[in-house]
């Protein structure tokens, strides 16, 4: 009897060696999968105000957005953290809306690309320009790369400065690339761990990756961000896609950076239940909710598969509300009430292939 005993306490002890060691390598296996995963998402989580109609307004909207994005497979999300929020008078800094959003993109196992954006109204002559003092933009990126060391790695500086919208002045990439050396290189010496992306490129990718490059920008960003935006109704959308791709890879031989990643940043298209004069976009009309899912499958089987392209986030998860006033407001997998659009399900599909055949060739 004794002796019996002491064997199922031996085989209890390996039954729970053995259980503990397989709850740790699908720890292993899940963790690694949520890094190397292409599927990302632009999302405005941090908007809570009366421009993009409180989109975020309390923490129970954030956890829904975050619960169907775990269920879509969203493993990134890339979103601002808008210097006027964080600083909205020089020196009074505050991250605690940022610290909720953080820890709760943690707490979903969903990582984050950060984007480092725009000017504060105390900094410069508008949003969408430079600052008067570089500095100060230097400072506020350093602050926060700093504040999130350990959770968030990947940060992207700006958005489509190539586009007058959001970067003026347009001067063939130099304002922009100066301001680029300098983040850089702070960013660097606060975190070494940490990865910089370029402001995604957008209207003139090809042209505008080019300039940075003949500006002196080479070495001052680790991966080249890209929005090849293309509408999937045209008959030439794919090789626009294509064309765009093509073109920054010779750009980036032709410098010495070939072996550099991509990743696309922003595509998307909007997907409305009726087409309408209305809520076209600007390239033309909108594709309806299901030809929107169709783009949504062909994204993330076709144009993951180029070389050197690692990462792909679909703009944007979930819609606006009469923010853009235009098609644009409907670029989500999830629209503004939270329902689901089959683009959601097509994303959700694409996502398990891709784990599955992950977890095959482990």
């Amino acid at each position: 009897m004794i002796i019996l005993t002491q064997k199922m306490s031996c085989m209890t002890k390996n039954s729970r060696f053995w259980l503990l060691f397989l709850f740790v390598w699908c720890m292993a296996i899940s963790a690694a999968s949520a890094a190397d995963t292409p599927f990302g998402t632009l999302e405005f989580l941090s908007w809570n105000h009366p421009w993009n109609n409180y989109k975020y307004p309390d923490e129970k909207a954030l956890k829904k957005t975050f619960a169907l994005m775990k269920e879509a497979g969203v493993s990134w999300v890339r979103m601002d953290f808008l210097w006027e929020d964080i600083e909205p008078v020089q020196g009074q800094i505050d991250y605690s809306k940022y610290d909720r959003i953080v820890d709760l993109a943690t707490s979903y196992g969903i990582h984050i690309l950060g984007i480092m954006s725009y000017s504060a109204s105390w900094a410069g002559p508008s949003w969408n320009s430079p600052p008067d003092k570089d500095e100060t933009f230097v400072a506020f990126t350093a602050g926060v790369i700093d504040r999130y060391k350990g959770k968030v790695t990947y940060w992207e500086i700006w958005n489509e400065p190539d586009d007058a919208t959001y970067f003026t002045p347009q001067d063939a990439m130099v304002r922009y690339t100066e301001l680029l050396k300098k983040v850089y290189t702070r960013a660097k010496a606060v975190n070494p761990e940490c990865r910089i992306l370029n402001g995604g490129l957008s209207k003139n990718a090809v042209f505008a990756l080019k300039n940075i490059y003949k500006n002196g920008g080479k070495g001052y960003f680790d991966i080249l961000a890209i929005h090849p935006f293309s509408n999937p109704l045209n008959e030439y959308g794919v090789s626009r896609v294509r064309g765009i791709y093509r073109g920054c890879r010779k750009i980036m031989r032709d410098f010495g950076d070939g072996d550099k990643k991509i990743w696309f940043t922003e595509i998307g298209c909007p997907g409305v239940k009726v087409p309408l004069r209305r809520n076209g976009w600007w390239e033309g009309r909108s594709p309806t909710e299901k030809e929107q899912a169709a783009w949504v499958r062909y994204i993330y089987s076709e144009f993951i598969t180029y070389d050197g392209v690692e990462k792909i986030f679909w703009a944007f998860f979930r819609d606006t509300k009469d923010h853009f006033h235009n098609g644009v407001d409907e670029f989500g997998l999830v629209r503004w009430d939270f329902s689901k659009k089959p683009a959601f399900e097509a994303y959700r599909n694409a996502s398990r292939v891709w784990l599955e055949e992950y977890r095959q060739s482990r």
